[in-house]
């Protein structure tokens, strides 16, 4: 009886997963012959549509006088981020939140995509590899902004000289774990609930609070996760 239940399956598992994981090309820019595929594409639409929120969010605001339930809320929202990264970057770093907020919107709002049909750009390791890689140039950017480039790398060599092989590997483990960490997870979830869509018996109502989970909740986890180690980085690189 147990068997029977799993096994009346609505596709092949198999091929309809490896058609899902599949980074296709949209299109192919002329003459210099450029690939991009849907991974790009969605981060476009993604960043686009961010870019019109935010200018329909923030017009019309006000300095003094009475202001808007809108700006109300905006503001509220500002102050719980402000008073976060206070107390990770501390004062030195606090200047590079703002890049950091906007990574971390982008980032859950790339692993919650899938709600709308989408295939979260971040399930591509490319997408996640420059994230990643952006995101260490902004480290090593503000260690040299803040200490100089002398201090920076003698920075390397603290706290004793046999030590600095094992920080300069750094600059490669850091992007790589931020890069592999948030690509496993995304694609982890991403198989999971394409397994639960393929189950005949779990399709009343099931895959829906499987997908509040891993496409809300956990998805917004990572995009927390991703910023708050850069943010750990960024506060190490300047102080």
């Amino acid at each position: 009886m147990a068997f029977s239940l799993f096994s009346p399956v609505t596709m092949d598992i198999k091929s309809e997963l490896l058609e899902q994981l599949e980074i296709e090309t949209v299109f192919e820019i002329p003459f210099i012959h450029v690939a991009v595929d849907e991974g790009t594409v969605v981060s476009w639409i993604i960043m686009a549509v961010l870019v019109i929120a935010s200018a329909l969010l923030t017009r019309n605001l006000k300095v003094s006088g009475k202001i808007s339930k809108r700006q109300l809320v905006l503001e509220v929202c500002m102050d719980k981020l402000i008073s976060f990264f206070s107390k990770i970057l501390g004062k030195e770093g606090i200047k590079y939140m703002p890049w950091l907020m906007s990574m971390a919107i982008f980032t859950g709002a790339s692993n919650m995509v899938g709600i709308f049909g989408f295939k979260p750009p971040t399930k591509s390791l490319q997408v996640t590899a420059a994230m990643a890689i952006t995101s260490i140039l902004l480290v090593e950017f503000a260690g040299i902004r803040e200490k100089g480039l002398k201090k920076h790398i003698k920075a390397f060599a603290q706290p004793v000289a046999i030590v600095a092989p094992i920080n300069l590997l750094e600059l490669i483990i850091k992007p790589l774990s931020l890069c592999m960490r948030l690509f496993g997870n995304v694609l982890g979830a991403f198989i999971i609930m394409e397994l639960i869509k393929s189950v005949v018996f779990l399709k009343l109502g099931v895959p829906v609070a499987f997908s509040l989970y891993f496409d809300l909740f956990d998805g917004f986890l990572q995009a927390y996760i991703f910023v708050f180690l850069t943010a750990m980085y960024v506060k190490e690189a300047v102080e």
